[in-house]
């Protein structure tokens, strides 16, 4: 019988660290006779963490490093329940800045193990600005993780209230669903009341990196009038989030005022929100985007806290027909521009993509942005490959992402079933979910990522060999597994049975090949095989004597 699957630890050999797994312990035997074990990728955190905080599990690692200190909380505006650390003078905490020095730091031997890669590759792709490790010095409670093409394909989940529906224990429900399924970052896209508390409850609750839109928050400190926005009041938000500990920030820089007119023949226009509340100022004031204006300053306070940048997509296309039109590779190129200006600041920085793209145009997006920006890992809604289909699509959406993430695409941002029709609750997160670990594990496939195939190879031979309890167990969604199982055969014989209800005893395919084998593994002996043996052993003559008959 299966052991259920439960959380072990792997220590590091650098640094004293624990990486956590998820070990599956399976009903099949080794050549030592000993119970075959799987460990998969584990983002849960700790064990039933409820709504109280989570250890600080970096604390001591960020401390220790002593370029960073702690600050009076009473004397910042972040909105948070811990005392915020900063830079030291003249230093720049980030992973990308003591990964271009040749410093390996306990967060890169926990993401080489996580990833089962030499620490090495992760010291060369982060130097590169290949990969980053999203970890603000503010978010101790976050597990380090790795974004980058030589990796495996991760998943970001959405949460967030509305003014439409604002609970903070709503939004920290949904970010427990977001990573028992497999989230690798969460985005608190809140835009309703209590944005900051809100956005504190989930990073003091979260073991994976938080993202936010910060125009979401500066706009609604100015009343919710775009033309009111101002860097000032940008910055004053930026500064809030970064020292509450949000691991990285959208920010739509890249649209330019010169862009705005190329949307014009579009069908579906600016569909961004961070993209319209900016073109809606830049028009207004008929000035140059102060996000990019003042880009290099946004850059100073990321690197003070080592926020990564998440370069916003605030031109992708919101239709098919809009997809890879000249507004969207403008914005593109100059993300590239901006991307050399995080590096230039020893700040990680990834970039965002569409959006609403055909499957024939899809390849296309990525070679651009690895042209354009430099190899800078990518990071991309869907993208959807319909506009036929509100209500499903996290499914024409998965299709493209599945795509997208084979071309090297490094994270996917997950779309629900809500998607253009409402705001999602923590059923429509697990759907969304779900249907993006199936397209980052494709992608994982198609890369040949030797664990994303261990775990294949393991769930197919459980599947001939009839364990239904393996295969509940090794499945993205056991839960499901089982209840459609148990749907028609609910007693606990079936889960030893032969077969299932689809085909019966008689008609299951698998059954009726273990059939064709003997105990060795070996196919039964082809009948004509057995002939030709004859054959050979006879002599190899192809006409034999025979004996004279007597006639009568």
């Amino acid at each position: 019988m299966s052991e259920q699957p439960s959380k072990v630890y792997v220590n590091g050999s650098l640094f004293d660290i624990k990486v956590p797994f998820r070990r599956v312990v399976l009903d099949e035997l080794d050549e030592n006779s000993n119970n075959v074990k799987l460990d998969l990728y584990d983002t849960t955190g700790e064990d039933s963490p409820g709504n109280s905080g989570i250890t600080p599990l970096r604390q001591r690692w960020i401390s220790n490093r002593d370029d960073t200190h702690a600050i009076d909380s009473d004397k910042t505006n972040t909105g948070g329940s811990v005392p915020p650390r900063v830079a030291n003078k003249g230093k720049r905490p980030t992973q990308y800045g003591y990964a271009k020095s040749g410093i390996i730091t306990p967060e890169m031997e926990f993401v080489a193990i996580r990833e089962g890669v030499d620490v090495g590759i992760i010291l060369e792709e982060l130097s590169k600005g290949r990969a980053i490790i999203p970890l603000n010095i503010n978010h101790p409670e976050a597990e380090p993780m790795i974004i980058g093409s030589r990796f495996l394909v991760k998943v970001n989940a959405n949460i967030g209230n509305s003014s439409v529906s604002a609970n903070i224990g709503d939004e920290v429900t949904k970010l427990h669903t977001a990573i028992q399924w497999g989230a690798d970052t969460v985005m608190d896209l809140s835009t309703g009341a209590d944005i900051a508390l809100t956005r504190d409850a989930i990073l003091r609750n979260s073991p994976v990196p938080i993202g936010t839109v910060p125009i979401y928050e500066t706009l609604a400190r100015v009343g919710g009038n775009p033309v009111n926005l101002s860097f000032e009041a940008f910055k004053e938000t930026m500064i809030a989030q970064a020292m509450g500990g949000v691991d990285y920030m959208t920010i739509h820089a890249g649209l330019r005022l010169s862009h705005i007119p190329l949307t014009i023949p579009r069908v579906t226009g600016i569909v961004s929100r961070g993209g319209s509340i900016m073109a809606t100022w830049a028009l207004a004031h008929h000035e140059e985007n102060f996000l990019y204006s003042n880009f290099a300053e946004i850059c100073e306070i990321a690197s003070t806290f080592d926020v990564t940048i998440s370069l916003g997509d605030g031109l992708r296309p919101g239709s098919i027909a809009d997809a890879n039109d000249q507004a969207q590779f403008a914005e593109l190129a100059t993300l590239g521009e901006l991307v050399k200006i995080c590096r230039a600041h020893d700040v990680q920085v990834m970039v965002e993509g569409p959006g609403h793209v055909p499957i024939n145009r899809i390849a296309e997006n990525v070679q651009k942005e690895v042209e354009l920006c430099d190899e800078a890992p990518f990071y991309t809604l869907g993208p959807l490959t319909t506009d036929i289909a509100p209500g499903y699509d996290h499914i024409t959406s998965a299709i493209g992402a599945a795509l997208i993430a084979s071309h090297g695409t490094a994270m996917l941002c997950y779309v629900t079933p809500k998607e253009h029709l409402g705001l999602p609750n923590a059923d429509d997160v697990k759907e969304g979910m779900i249907a993006y670990k199936i397209a980052a594990h494709a992608g994982d496939l198609s890369k040949g990522h030797l664990g994303a195939a261990q775990r294949d190879l393991a769930l197919s031979r459980a599947r001939f060999d009839f364990r239904w309890e393996d295969q509940f167990n090794l499945s993205l969604d056991p839960q499901k597994a089982r209840a459609f199982h148990d749907e028609e055969l609910p007693a606990p014989a079936a889960k030893k049975a032969h077969f299932c209800s689809m085909c019966g005893p008689k008609f299951c395919s698998m059954a009726l090949s273990q059939r064709l084998k003997t105990a060795d593994g070996e196919l039964l002996k082809d009948p004509m095989a057995e002939k030709s043996a004859q054959f050979v052993d006879g002599g190899a003559e192809i006409y034999l004597s025979m004996p004279s008959k007597v006639r009568p």
